[in-house]
């Protein structure tokens, strides 16, 4: 997608908005929560300034207004650094959960949660995979209970792998009551609410990072049910086939970064009496990196423009979340593997970027339960085929 597809050439002022102010900032990044929020404000701040924050959004919001095609490439350029779409306000689980709340959410639960969620001001997480045996990639497996109780509602659950649930203001829980499964909206800091313990994973940089939450007798009104009872599954999928497309968008600029780097060292590094550059094998891995970001791209750009014509895109959304995220953890690999020593070190982003990108391929629906989705549609279609009369 050239410059001129985004209103303003923002995908140029996003570029240059990263490598001018975010970029210079990541030597400071930890691990600690305290010094992500510190970053994140900060950046947040310059992009407001920018006119560059929460792009995806209604103006009358306070975002851009930009279609889900526009805005893809701004995700993209954001992704090439961790801090960049914190900056944008564009990371997950936040962005799914702007969408959700904007597209099913009361006006009141809107002022209440949705517009400090949107100016930065709060940060959220969402509550759906559980231990086992309840849910994960398969969320027919959900164990959380919401039951009537008079006029309330007392929900138990035991929920894992949350992002962000440290230091957020709410949280979207998916839970089963008795006329299907419901997402109600409730503050963490509620009677009931208790964060476990927070989970060690290979990625570290996720703010409030991932959690083991309780949920103990929790009592709710129907001001904390999101939409309708019993349209939970239907929310979440509003939510998910976005937000899938959204992770796409993310982490293939951090291969398109890590492909940059790669590069540079490439036409400088000496080895064997030529630059890397020259090494056939080398280039090959260049090629291969280059054919596959472009392929991500215009896969993201299809999933997008459907989207923008208010079509499902379930199908299509898994097939790209699929085939980005194994292009991502490949193009990293290769990356890291042409940068040698330096690649492996905290010297370079990229074993940071690696580390941080190999969950894609498990959260949002495992790739092996996505093919195995799209397998069936495709194998339904074909059955259906063959009952069709021959003309």
């Amino acid at each position: 997608m050239s410059d001129n597809s985004v209103p303003g050439s923002l995908r140029q002022r996003v570029r240059e908005f990263i490598n001018t102010c975010v970029i210079p900032r990541e030597a400071e990044l930890t691990a600690d929560a305290e010094n992500i929020h510190h970053l994140r404000v900060e950046l947040q701040l310059e992009a407001k300034a920018r006119g560059l924050f929460t792009p995806q959004l209604p103006v009358a919001l306070g975002g851009l207004g930009l279609a889900w095609l526009e805005a893809s490439e701004l995700f993209i350029e954001a992704g090439r650094s961790l801090l960049g779409i914190q900056a944008l306000n564009i990371a997950a689980p936040d962005e799914g959960n702007m969408h959700l709340l904007h597209a099913v959410a009361s006006q009141a639960q809107q002022t209440r949660y949705l517009e400090p969620l949107v100016r930065g001001e709060k940060r959220s997480c969402f509550s759906m995979t559980e231990p086992p045996p309840g849910a994960g990639s398969d969320p027919s497996m959900l164990l959380a209970r919401a039951e009537r109780v008079g006029n309330r509602w007392r929900l138990s659950a035991d929920k894992w792998f949350i992002s962000g649930a440290v230091g957020a203001e709410f949280t979207l829980l998916l839970a089963n009551t008795d006329v299907g499964a419901t997402i109600f909206i409730l503050p963490m800091n509620a009677p009931g609410v208790t964060i476990k313990r927070i989970i060690p994973t290979l990625d570290k940089f996720t703010p409030g990072h991932h959690c083991e939450l309780e949920f103990d007798n929790v009592m709710l009104s129907d001001d904390d049910v999101l939409g309708q009872p019993g349209k939970g599954f239907e929310y979440a999928q509003i939510r998910l086939d976005p937000a899938r497309l959204t992770h796409c968008m993310r982490w293939l600029g951090t291969a398109v970064r890590s492909l940059e780097i790669a590069e540079e060292y490439a036409v400088t590094r000496q080895s064997f009496g030529a630059k890397l550059s020259e090494h056939q094998m080398v280039q090959d891995m260049i090629a291969q990196s280059h054919i596959e970001i472009h392929a991500s791209r215009l896969m993201i750009r299809d999933a997008c423009a459907m989207l923008d014509r208010h079509e499902r895109v379930r199908h299509e959304a898994s097939m790209t979340k699929v085939f980005v995220s194994e292009t991502v953890g490949r193009v990293l690999d290769r990356c890291l593997q042409i940068c040698g020593s330096s690649g492996i070190s905290e010297d370079l982003p990229i074993s940071q970027f690696w580390r941080e990108a190999r969950a894609f391929r498990i959260y949002d629906g495992a790739n092996e339960v996505h093919k195995m989705s799209i397998a069936r549609r495709t194998l339904r279609r074909a059955a259906a085929r063959l009952l069709e009369p021959v003309a």
